[in-house]
């Protein structure tokens, strides 16, 4: 209801939108840019090729952008848990996550997801894979699962706030950076970074898994082959634990008393 509000303020100047969609659009493109750029130099980066390199790009860009345009509002949660304006949200009908989700919903996120999906496509287009039903399936419910990854680390950040008002960039750490982590090769990082995607914070399961799977790849940091479908289970599992915390946190909260 709250975003419904936020996307008819929005259509109101639609001009306006489609300027600043394509404008979110081409600046989250110049990312992938370097990566053109890069591939202008080598024929291979950490024995992938450009085409498996884009495919790996554009499905964390695409299942990020997703979180990102859901749940994107939750950054601010630090500056509300410390102005106190979190009081007006708890005394509404109406969960306060999906208020807080809602509030300010700014639809011209909807530009990175369809840049993620944009170089996906070209990845899919690029890439040599012996397509079975399997990994048909597999592409739409690796992006979704991890949409719902990368949500369920915005919500375990928005919990953390509340306790450290001021630790959104803890969370952006998790999210912006593990965006921008998994859009390259697992091959090319230290194997200590690469464990900690795959065994602590389950990053991996976002595109790294399920692609590599895809791709008749072997999986990093020693995962089994079948691990890449695992990835809704893995989703279903972060979220447990993102909505344990956030319930917590919430119990928590205490007003400021303005």
């Amino acid at each position: 209801m709250v975003a419904g509000m936020w996307i008819r303020s929005t259509m109101t100047y639609r001009s306006s939108f489609v300027m600043t969609l394509c404008a979110s659009f081409a600046v989250t493109f110049f990312d992938f840019v370097v990566i053109l750029l890069m591939f202008g130099q080598v024929d291979g980066l950490g024995g992938y090729g450009f085409g498996e390199v884009a495919f790996l790009y554009g499905a964390a860009g695409t299942s990020f952008g997703l979180a990102d345009l859901a749940l994107g509002s939750l950054q601010r949660m630090g500056g509300r848990v410390r102005d106190g304006t979190l009081d007006t949200l708890l005394v509404r009908p109406a969960p306060v996550l999906a208020q807080l989700a809602g509030d300010r919903f700014a639809l011209r996120r909807l530009g990175r997801v369809l840049q993620g999906l944009f170089v996906l496509v070209w990845g899919l287009a690029l890439v040599e894979v012996d397509w079975t039903a399997l990994k048909v399936l597999l592409v739409p419910v690796m992006v979704v699962s991890g949409a719902v990854i990368f949500g369920a680390v915005i919500v375990l950040g928005a919990a953390l706030q509340f306790w450290a008002q001021d630790a959104s960039e803890v969370s952006n750490a998790f999210t912006y950076g593990g965006n921008t982590l998994l859009g390259y090769p697992p091959t090319i990082f230290a194997k200590e970074l690469v464990r900690g995607v795959v065994y602590v914070v389950p990053l991996a399961f976002v595109n790294w898994l399920p692609a590599l799977y895809v791709l008749d790849r072997d999986p990093p940091a020693g995962a089994p082959a079948w691990a890449g479908l695992l990835s809704p289970l893995v989703a279903v599992g972060c979220c447990v634990v993102a909505g344990a915390a956030w319930r917590r946190g919430l119990r928590a909260y205490r007003s400021t008393g303005s």
